[in-house]
């Protein structure tokens, strides 16, 4: 696979190059914002199947970059940097994200995350007839064309949020322990998930403006609560 290391640190996309490279994949390095939206312009060599994005780049916020690479379509995007507070992580998931990584990190946790993103969704939340979809009050989940609206106005979600709400709201009131989701959502039972999981259930209380629709049930895990109609 074809992945996009989006770093402006020659040192470190070096070293991380070479460990991505024994496992399997094909590194393409970009030192810019600019560089990298150039390498995924469409070309004649295969698309890339995620990208690696840090922050700290020199001529534009890597946050301004995630929002170029999701208006133009739906390649995977980890975001890896050193900004570890919640806004930041709830911001770039926000701008489509599809995960957030930390430095300094683990690289077998990076692996592992990448991994994680590039899986297909769920059957459970990607599959169904023509007509599924799911209506909780104002909030409206479409499953085969995988679109959530509320009160009518379409809500855009990253690939693992919509996974994470459909998961929920296909037994409102029912407590999903943590594993549980991280394995079905995340396909893994990689412990280091859960943080991942808090971040996307603040994400989606923040996107919806539903804050009390997913209700954290403390030392278990997660349940969405039926909104009124």
């Amino acid at each position: 696979m074809r992945l996009l290391l989006v770093e402006d640190d020659n040192h470190v996309a070096a070293a991380l190059s070479a460990v991505l490279a024994r496992h399997g994949f094909d590194v393409v390095h970009a030192r810019s914002g600019e560089e990298a939206l150039q390498a995924l312009l469409p070309g004649e060599a295969a698309p890339f199947g995620v990208v690696l994005l840090d922050l700290g780049l020199p001529d534009q916020d890597g946050y301004e970059v995630c929002g170029k690479i999701r208006k133009r379509g739906s390649t995977p995007v980890i975001m890896v940097t050193a900004r570890a507070d919640v806004r930041s992580r709830i911001h770039g998931l926000n701008l489509g994200a599809d995960d957030y990584v930390v430095k300094p990190y683990d690289t077998g946790e990076l692996i592992a995350r990448i991994h994680a993103v590039i899986r297909r969704p769920p059957s459970g939340a990607a599959a169904g007839p023509a007509d599924s979809e799911l209506r909780l009050g104002p909030v409206r989940i479409e499953l085969p064309t995988r679109q959530v609206s509320v009160d009518g106005s379409t809500v855009q979600l990253t690939r693992k949020e919509f996974d994470l709400l459909a998961l929920l709201a296909q037994r409102p009131g029912v407590v999903f322990r943590r594993e549980q989701i991280i394995s079905e959502v995340w396909r893994t039972s990689w412990e280091g998930t859960g943080r991942t999981l808090e971040v996307h259930v603040a994400s989606l209380r923040s996107k919806l403006h539903m804050p009390a629709l997913i209700e954290t049930v403390r030392g278990v895990g997660y349940r969405l609560v039926a909104p009124a109609a």
